[in-house]
């Protein structure tokens, strides 16, 4: 419908004058009734249509319905997660106080502990272990700060050599490198004797690299003797060590002495000092905290020195290969001549510029049925 007129059927008046309209033709009938058609069908199509627009607002309306129903349980949902984020945070911050104050309660007692050891560093600070008191002369000889606290190793490596074989050690590192890689060598047994070529008599050796194990890191555990002491500055008297450990062990035994009974007694060679162990703990003590002490030995007094008796064991040892620049392992030598002669056959082998080899330091030969072993020590060159 394009206007307002058109919402109305407006027929003519039937009877013409009687009502004050003119009489209608059969045209104008026709033309009435085809007007109300097209009014009819205008009407089902804007009824149509409304009918569609219906629908669609009720369909609408029940997808609003569903997205709001959606939505009030999604709302529900969060915020029923979100109240057990919040009894979770709740509980977490609860359970980060209480480690708080475990902590705190943990920190308190490593400061307790802290404090105590460093009472007890300070007590074994003055009854640190030192050693005999001598003059001391500097040479020159200085060292990077980082060094001070370094244990340097002087390798002395133990070989075992299986007999038919023989070490030796040239004085170049280059000669023993040609040696190695030729491998395979044929050595002439009959040096300095007019024979002939059938009557010569030779050997085949294989020249070999020597490996060994050099250690590459040391840890050392040092622990501390609660019954035993170590006694210095002691006095050279002309007597054997026996009778001075008599003599020291009777002194010590005496408790007027500070001492105890003791349990056994050790003279350390290469320091000259001594050990002594007590039977009881609670007697090393307080002589250590003494630090000196007059010792009545025959007929006069001597002040000795007392120190912690400290005792160490590898904890932890790595190793790592190392080849032997100027030494070949020389290997499959025939049990065919005595053993000096065959030692002289090989290094006048070895040592001829013809043959590969050059200047030989040193040859240590095994014969077949026979074992040695070979020290290896650092080569100051």
């Amino acid at each position: 419908m394009d206007s307002g007129e058109d919402s109305f059927i407006q027929l003519p008046c039937p009877g013409g004058l009687e009502d004050g309209c003119p009489a209608a033709t059969p045209e104008q009938v026709r033309r009435e009734i085809e007007r109300c058609k097209e009014l009819c069908t205008a009407l089902e199509q804007d009824h149509a249509k409304l009918q569609m627009a219906k629908e669609a607002v009720e369909q609408r309306t029940q997808e609003l319905r569903k997205e709001g129903e959606l939505l009030h349980k999604n709302l529900e949902q969060q915020m029923s997660l979100k109240r057990d984020e919040e009894r979770s945070c709740q509980v977490d911050v609860f359970l980060a106080e209480e480690e708080n104050n475990r902590l705190r309660q943990e920190k308190q007692v490593l400061k307790k502990k802290l404090e105590e050891v460093r009472k007890r560093v300070l007590c074994e600070d003055a009854m640190l272990p030192t050693l005999p008191e001598k003059k001391m002369v500097f040479k020159g000889l200085a060292t990077n700060k980082e060094d001070m606290n370094k244990l340097m190793l002087t390798p002395l490596i133990r070989y075992p050599l299986l007999g038919g074989s023989a070490l030796i050690t040239f004085e170049k590192a280059e000669v023993a490198q040609r040696i190695i890689e030729v491998k395979e060598h044929i050595v002439e047994l009959s040096y300095g004797e007019e024979l002939e070529e059938l009557d010569r008599c030779r050997v085949r050796v294989q020249a070999a690299p020597v490996d060994i194990l050099l250690p590459s890191a040391l840890e050392i555990g040092l622990t501390r003797s609660s019954r035993s002491i170590l006694l210095s500055d002691l006095p050279s008297l002309g007597i054997s060590e026996e009778a001075l450990l008599d003599k020291l062990e009777l002194f010590f035994s005496k408790t007027k002495n500070g001492g105890g009974e003791v349990e056994s007694r050790e003279f350390l060679d290469d320091s000259g000092q001594v050990v002594l162990t007590f039977a009881e703990d609670g007697v090393a003590g307080p002589l250590i905290a003494r630090g000196h002490i007059q010792v009545l030995i025959g007929k006069g007094k001597y002040k000795l020195k007392i120190s912690p008796c400290m005792s160490g064991d590898i904890t932890n040892l790595q190793l790592q290969p190392s080849c032997c620049p100027r030494t070949v392992l020389l290997s499959g030598i025939p049990d065919v001549l005595a053993e000096e002669p065959m030692r002289d056959a090989l290094e006048i082998h070895f040592q001829k510029a013809s043959r590969g080899g050059g200047e030989v330091d040193a040859l240590a030969y095994v014969p077949a049925g026979r074992q040695g072993v070979a020290v290896f020590m650092e080569d100051a060159g």
